[in-house]
Order: structure tokens, then sequence, then C-alpha cells
């Protein structure tokens, strides 16, 4: 834990790999301390098709999935760290927001499966 989840245009990746976007999430999420560096996932999908209404038509969106627990304020610093890491790439002309999510911790289901 935490699943991070970046949801993005795919114009940005134009100028911009998403191995950077996905390195500035895992980063932020591990300066936060708030997490063992092995237990941070990241995992990104581009949209081709979507609509922003009056916004410039680039998007970056970061949900930061973690178990219940954490108090308001490790979350907002979650956030904020994970933004000023993307921050520093330089996106320019677009919409960037985080999120932190929580998962309810007993509701929550883990199966690891290996091959027999």
């Amino acid at each position: 834990m935490p699943h991070c989840i970046i949801e993005y245009s795919a114009k940005i990746t134009e100028s911009l790999p998403v191995e950077q976007l996905m390195h500035a999430v895992y980063k932020g999420a591990n300066q936060s301390e708030l997490f063992t560096a092995s237990d941070i996932k990241v995992r990104a999908c581009a949209y081709d098709d979507f609509y922003l209404p009056g916004a410039e038509q680039v998007f970056l969106h970061v949900n930061m999935k973690i178990l219940s627990g954490r108090d308001l304020s490790q979350r907002k610093s979650l956030s904020e760290s994970v933004s000023n890491q993307l921050e520093r790439l330089g996106i320019e002309n677009a919409v960037v927001t985080v999120e932190v999510t929580n998962i309810e911790k007993d509701s929550y289901v883990k199966q690891v499966t290996v091959n027999a």
C-alpha cells in the first residue's frame, strides 16, 4: 500500500515519458515517510478521449489509495509531497490534481497467487 493510480491525457507523453510521471509519484509517496518504499505501487493509464469544458485539454490526475487509519494531516502531506514532485517536472498548460482516498481495512482483500 499505497496504490498510486495516474490518469493522464496521452498528449502529455509527447514531451514527458510516462516513466518520469510514475517515478515522480513514487518519489513523492516515498518522501512522505508514511510507507515502506517496497510497498508503494504505481500504475498509469493514458486517455485519448475525454472532455474538459472551459479548461486546457491536458490533464494529470493521481489517486493515492491508502488503507484507512491516517489522519487528515498525514493525507494532506502525502498529496502535497506528490504534487511537489509533479510540479518539478515542469508540465505546462495542464490541469494537475492529486487526491488521497481511504480504503477501509475491514473490506480490503489481498491475495497473491503463485504458479503450482
